[in-house]
């Protein structure tokens, strides 16, 4: 079984900065994207940024300049480094892995969120 367990939230005020970090434990063969997402109250979940196996990133226009993705693969852990934060970042944060399981077969597993509340 895999599992995602993110870490990192917290309340910051504007202008703040933090790390999300996302462990990825379990035994799967490969993934091909790794993403965060969050969802404000009230609003859909969207994608925020994601990081692919080549190493390829992408992140919502919004968050561009501000966020960076990137993945340490010794420790099976992908980040969210947020900088310059507003109170419009304020959300429940998520990770999501989609790849494949050692029989090859696709999988898609969601973290429990990490709350991430940025004050004015």
């Amino acid at each position: 079984q895999v599992q995602l367990a993110e870490s990192g939230g917290g309340l910051v005020q504007a202008g703040g900065s933090l790390r999300l970090s996302c462990v990825v434990s379990g035994s799967i063969r490969s993934f091909e994207i790794m993403g965060w997402y969050r969802q404000a109250p009230g609003k859909q979940r969207e994608l925020v940024a994601f990081i692919t196996s080549g190493g390829s990133t992408n992140y919502v226009d919004s968050v561009k300049g501000r966020f960076t993705v990137s993945r340490d693969n010794t420790k099976n852990t992908v980040y969210l480094l947020m900088n310059t934060l507003k109170p419009e970042d304020t959300a429940v944060y998520y990770c999501n892995l989609r790849g494949r399981d050692p029989t090859l077969a696709r999988i898609d597993y969601w973290g429990q969120g990490t709350q991430v509340t940025v004050s004015s």
